[in-house]
């Protein structure tokens, strides 16, 4: 195993290739990926010591824009290579770029038991709620009702929240933020990388061409005050532009309130806590939707557990203990082989 090199001083441009950017004039992927070089740029570790890995899609082109190792895979299977990757070199800083088709169509099986399995992978996804490379057909996160290519009488599809497939496959670290608020992107991302397992970030993205201004109620000037909930960990689940409203318990169920009325004060919200035992007040968090509820942002939950390669270093120093290190070639050559002569 080969050890990670002293931390150095980057800079975002160290991060950058020398390949052409092309994605669509507006799309999200450009402040996304801005915002990932720079992150990278200051946690210390070397660029040829991560690897980001990715499916098919326009999210997928990642790492050709990045100057680091990776791999642009298979369609759906970015999470499986990238969690042998992990296990062959755990020493690498290791990433996974992803959409809503790539990851929760065709990729569906491996994201979930990326997240049970808690690799040390930092999973980010760009949720623009359509099929951009492919020219806008609906996918697992657009809203029923959706007119496409493929629907063109509307969706009839209930859509996937990434965020509570995460949770709801035992992910350790689940955050959410939005392309164009890259002051709180940098943040989550950050503490993505900093978690220890597999950390998944949904990233809701625009897509200007085939699905523009999906997300306009939480990245407007006029509406984002009263449609976004910041999250943060030990304060009241507040929102609006005054934070004079709040979400507070009613049963099993979180209610809006407005603070002052019917007495309502701040005593009376939820307090946020990212590091409960249970994933349930992260779960009501993640299904909360517009118009009835804001949207929340920041970390959902972020709770310590062990790691999968970890375990699996574990495990393979027990069976070298017991049985030695072995040989993988006598193994190969073992019980009943046989060779094939060439006919003459």
């Amino acid at each position: 195993m080969s050890h990670m090199p002293e931390a150095v001083a980057l800079t975002k441009r160290d991060f950058e290739s020398d390949q052409e950017v092309r994605w669509c004039p507006g799309c999200g992927d450009y402040m996304v990926l801005s915002m990932v070089q720079k992150t990278l740029a200051t946690l210390g570790i070397r660029r040829e010591n991560f690897a980001f890995i990715s499916g098919i899609g326009c999210s997928s082109r990642f790492p050709y824009y990045l100057n680091t190792y990776g791999m642009h895979s298979i369609h759906g299977r970015a999470p499986a290579i990238a969690s042998g990757l992990k296990l062959a070199r755990p020493d690498l800083s290791v990433w996974v770029v992803t959409g809503d088709g790539d990851a929760l169509a065709i990729g569906g099986n491996h994201f979930i038991h990326a997240m049970r399995r808690n690799v040390d992978l930092k999973i980010i996804l760009l949720n623009n709620r359509i099929y951009g490379l492919t020219k806008g057909q609906y996918s697992p996160t657009s809203e029923q009702g959706k007119k496409t290519k493929s629907t063109p009488l509307g969706s009839i599809d209930r859509p996937f929240m990434p965020a509570s497939v995460a949770l709801g496959a035992g992910a350790t670290f689940v955050a959410r933020t939005v392309d164009n608020d890259l002051a709180h992107m940098g943040h989550v991302l950050e503490r993505a990388a900093a978690h220890k397992g597999t950390a998944f970030v949904e990233v809701l993205q625009n897509c200007s061409v085939f699905n523009d201004g999906a997300y306009a109620a939480v990245t407007e000037k006029a509406t984002r005050h009263d449609t976004r909930l910041m999250l943060e960990h030990g304060k009241p689940l507040l929102y609006g532009k005054e934070r004079t409203k709040g979400l507070r318990l009613r049963g099993l169920e979180l209610e809006p309130v407005t603070l002052g009325g019917d007495g309502i004060t701040e005593a009376d919200l939820v307090l946020h806590d990212e590091r409960a035992p249970h994933a349930t007040l992260a779960m009501l968090l993640a299904q909360l939707e517009l118009p009835d509820f804001p949207i929340p942002f920041g970390v959902l939950r972020a709770i310590e557990a062990p790691t999968h390669d970890a375990l699996n270093a574990r495990l393979r120093e027990e069976a070298h203990g017991v049985k030695g290190v072995g040989d993988l070639g006598a193994l190969l050559n073992s019980g009943e082989t046989w060779v094939i002569e060439e006919a003459i």
